[in-house]
């Protein structure tokens, strides 16, 4: 049998890890890679702040399902075959060395996306994979003689025998798949940041906390973790999380909904009142808003003073019931309206793509059209922030990847 000719639809990481498995798996194969833009791996050059966020180091297959808002229990059986420790051993078999953070992040060790974009094309080179830029398909159809038939965005006409289509962001009335019979979940944004038309919050911008819990009233949605001020309104991993797991309920809002903010989760409103009775005993003559109370920095503990009432004049020994019952609720349950969104620093995921019922996940092909193979942004999967979007994209790209070599 003649050896596979094999196209890769995006150029991102899902798509380079594809074409790289398949090249490898088969070096008799023709590996294709169409990016339709002129960049490629535009995504990870940005990630992680410019450091790219390969992985995580959670190397229990369950246990890392559940950091996937949607897809998780389908990803289950590829991450046993190809999970953070396959991730950790590929790049470093290719010389590049990843180190782990706190929160269980992982990096590489130079801090640089760049080492990441090396490593893949030069990965892609060597494998003899044929990258081209400013190529997109525009549409697809099947050949009378098995495989496919794709019009490119340039006007040009390429066949392959194996399709691999690793993009995001289609509408459903413009997907090429469409034409072959996949139906598609409509992408909308996740991972993305909350504005919040109020100048104290505004004023915050820069300052950090290492741990809130935040909620969405009339919703279950409930994370807890680090909070960031910026000049739009809130950031950071619990903002960026309750955003995933609230991705389709938030776009239904128009993004227009109330956040609570239980600014000190470690305490409860019985243990805030006692610490409020010790001030009224140790530090009676001090004015309120001129003590701090730790971990909230001094300028957002002064706001929230004020919020609740608290008076410049006011001392913790004059300090009413009344006013003590205010602040115990300001800490606990600050109510702020959202009135909008924004992308985390350049970085767009979305929910939605191809239904997974409608690929089998032992091969990444489509249940629908023989030959025909999803991987990473296509698929309607996507992680929470941390390192678990890249993981996904590898997972399903290298098991397309080796898929697609088999002859």
């Amino acid at each position: 049998m003649n050896p596979p000719r094999i196209i890769i639809a995006g150029g991102g990481a899902s798509g380079f890890f594809a074409a790289i498995s398949a090249a490898e798996a088969n070096p008799r194969a023709e590996v294709i890679l169409l990016e339709k833009s002129p960049h490629l791996l535009s995504k990870v050059r940005i990630s992680g702040g410019g450091r790219c966020n390969v992985t995580h180091a959670c190397f229990d297959p369950r246990e890392l399902s559940t950091r996937y808002p949607r897809g998780g229990r389908a990803l289950i059986g590829p991450l046993t075959r190809f999970g953070p420790t396959q991730t950790v051993e590929w790049f470093q078999s290719r010389e590049v060395k990843l180190k782990t953070e706190s929160d269980g992040r992982m990096f590489p060790v130079t801090d640089s996306s760049q080492t990441i974009i090396d490593c893949l094309t030069e990965s892609a080179r060597r494998a003899k994979v044929k990258v081209l830029t400013e190529n997109g398909i525009q549409s697809i159809h099947t050949s009378s003689q098995g495989g496919f038939i794709l019009h490119l965005s340039q006007g040009a006409t390429m066949e392959c025998t194996r399709l691999l289509w690793a993009g995001g962001g289609c509408r459903p009335d413009s997907h090429p798949v469409s034409s072959l019979g996949h139906s598609l979940v409509p992408p909308v944004p996740s991972l993305f940041t909350f504005h919040l038309q109020l100048p104290w919050i505004n004023g915050m911008a820069g300052l950090s906390l290492e741990s809130v819990e935040v909620s969405i009233p009339g919703t279950d949605l409930r994370e807890r973790g680090p909070l960031l001020f910026t000049h739009t309104g809130l950031s950071g991993p619990a903002i960026l999380r309750i955003s995933a797991w609230g991705a389709r309920t938030l776009q239904s809002l128009n993004y227009h909904f109330p956040i609570r903010i239980h600014w000190l989760p470690d305490t409860s409103s019985e243990g805030i009142l006692q610490e409020i009775q010790n001030r009224r005993e140790t530090i009676g003559a001090q004015m309120v808003l001129r003590s701090r109370w730790a971990p909230l920095p001094g300028r957002l503990w002064e706001q929230l003073a004020l919020l609740a009432g608290v008076t410049p004049e006011d001392r913790w020994s004059k300090f009413s019931r009344e006013s003590a019952t205010r602040l115990v609720k300001v800490l606990t349950s600050t109510e702020l309206p959202v009135t909008g969104k924004s992308m985390n620093k350049e970085e767009f995921v979305t929910c939605g793509g191809i239904p997974l019922s409608e690929v089998d996940f032992k091969t990444m092909e489509s249940r629908l059209v023989p030959g025909l193979y999803f991987a990473g942004e296509a698929l309607d999967i996507d992680g929470i922030t941390g390192g678990y979007n890249f993981q996904s994209a590898w997972t399903t790209g290298w098991i397309a990847g080796q898929s697609m070599a088999v002859i």
